[in-house]
């Protein structure tokens, strides 16, 4: 159990562009803060430069839209260029209504837009796309930072944990929170399946998402128009281990409303 947690907002990350070191950028800009990795540190970075780095985006002036997509655009007030890269992205669309697009994407996650961004972008008419592999994206992002750690410390690299997060909504719940989209280095759920509480009771069902726990709370020190893409955050007590993203996603057989 961690008795403090440090959140700190990570500044003067700048815009990145396709093919960028974003370790190297996120590295220099600790430093600047006079901030070092230690051990057990996290950072959680959003989705947004992830995917500029890895050049996930996409000019709308390209797109030709389908019959389907200029059809679902006129229902719903939406660009059907737009429609047609959220389409291009979706494995399936689980429902439509109001002009929202839920949809099912190639990873497994289900989201608004299949995770398609036109927000922070930073060019009109470009969109943003989910990472190809976010899991992935977060471990080379963390052994470029361990290894840049160990040049500066002339020691073995720091063991750390990366989270990459993503803005959704939540059914049944207005607003939107943080979520984990790709993780490094540690455990994406603690289990206390089997652990008694102090009253005596075994728990059956208490399956904490703790990345997410952890991507939702970094939000609170980046917003939504500060641009501050990353925070770092010290003193949780995460366990270590080769956890991923894909084991936060309820699989069909036990998902009640698939």
């Amino acid at each position: 159990m961690s008795t403090e947690l440090h959140i700190i907002p990570v500044t003067g990350i700048g815009d990145i562009s396709p093919g960028a070191d974003l370790g190297t950028i996120i590295y220099e800009a600790l430093h600047r803060q006079d901030l070092r990795l230690q051990p057990h540190d996290i950072l959680v970075v959003t989705q947004k430069i992830v995917s500029k780095a890895e050049g996930r985006i996409v000019d709308l002036d390209g797109i030709e839209p389908s019959a389907f997509a200029r059809f679902i655009a006129e229902q719903s007030n939406k660009d059907a260029r737009h429609v047609e890269v959220v389409l291009r992205e979706s494995k399936r669309i689980v429902r439509m209504d109001r002009g929202v697009i839920i949809c099912e994407t190639r990873h497994g996650f289900i989201c608004a837009n299949a995770g398609v961004d036109e927000s922070n972008v930073g060019a009109m008419h470009q969109l943003t796309l989910l990472p190809l592999d976010p899991d992935r994206s977060a471990q080379a992002l963390r052994s470029r930072l361990q290894q840049l750690a160990a040049r500066d410390r002339k020691d073995a690299a720091p063991d750390i944990a990366l989270i990459i997060s993503d803005t959704w909504g939540r059914p049944w719940r207005n607003g939107q929170v943080n979520m984990a989209i790709g993780i490094a280095g540690m455990e994406s759920m603690i289990d206390y399946r089997g652990h008694h509480d102090p009253y005596g009771y075994e728990m059956h069902a208490s399956v904490i998402a703790v990345a997410d726990e952890l991507a939702a709370v970094s939000e609170l020190v980046m917003g939504k128009t500060e641009r501050i893409p990353v925070a770092l955050i010290r003193g949780y007590a995460y366990i270590p281990g080769e956890g991923s993203a894909r084991s936060l996603i309820r699989d069909s057989a036990t998902d009640m409303f698939r």
